[in-house]
């Protein structure tokens, strides 16, 4: 998929993680922010697209940190999937204040809060207009959520991945500790691999590639959202089979 044909996405899922819902805050969740977010979804449905999101819960917990301070990693991890949860339901509620109906559904079954993750009834909500929220992850410890958006795409048959980040793509490094560092309009997934970079973790990068997903990383916070970024009209970066960095 080429930077020109990013306007015809008909399904889309977004990725967007934890730390994008804390605004200014140090961790917890901004409402302000929130309605931000919901508001780009919004338009981009209002125009007709189909939209899926995974949200992460860094921003709550983080499994990686939790084991690094001595918890167990699959407890870390379960911990972290609940924060997803947490997270889902406040973007559901920012949508549906906004007067665009969204469902969260769970990979971990939780009824009396959201509804369980089936595939057939994902695809409905879908087809119906809905914004679909998929939260705790794969429901499997040892999974990031960058994974989980990338399995839930093929399941999804979306047409990309958009992975929205506090700056617009994929730099040759952190452009926040390296003012010099090179920003890539295109990259291939192997690429990416090969370079290391950081952009999501390798096995959500070699799920992407193994199913033809292209993954497009933009900035949340330029100006257009993610409409300016599907238009063309707003810097990203591409990573697709056929790239030429």
């Amino acid at each position: 998929m080429a930077r020109a044909e990013l306007s015809n996405c008909k399904r889309l899922l977004v990725k967007l993680s934890g730390e994008a819902l804390m605004g200014e805050r140090e961790y917890g969740i901004d409402m302000s922010t929130v309605t931000e977010i919901a508001r780009d979804i919004k338009t981009n449905i209002d125009n007709g697209l189909e939209i899926c999101l995974v949200v992460g819960g860094g921003n709550i917990f983080r499994g990686l940190s939790g084991a690094a301070q001595g918890m167990d990693r699959a407890n870390a991890d379960y911990m972290g999937m609940l924060a997803t949860i947490m997270n889902a339901l406040a973007v559901q509620n920012a949508l549906e204040q906004l007067g665009t109906p969204a469902r969260v559904l769970s990979a971990i079954p939780m009824p009396t809060v959201c509804e369980p993750y089936i595939r057939p009834r994902a695809l409905r909500h879908l087809q119906k207009g809905r914004v679909v929220i998929f939260a705790a992850g794969t429901g499997n410890p040892f999974f990031t959520t960058d994974t989980a958006a990338t399995l839930r795409a093929a399941e999804m048959h979306c047409d990309a991945i958009a992975k929205a980040t506090q700056v617009d793509g994929v730099y040759s490094a952190d452009p926040k500790t390296t003012p010099d560092a090179t920003r890539f309009d295109e990259l291939s997934y192997d690429e990416v691999l090969t370079r290391n970079l950081k952009v999501m973790d390798g096995a959500a990068i070699a799920l992407a590639r193994d199913n033809g997903l292209p993954v497009i990383v933009y900035s949340m916070l330029g100006e257009g959202g993610l409409s300016a970024v599907l238009q063309g009209t707003a810097p990203c970066t591409t990573i697709r089979n056929d790239a030429n960095p």
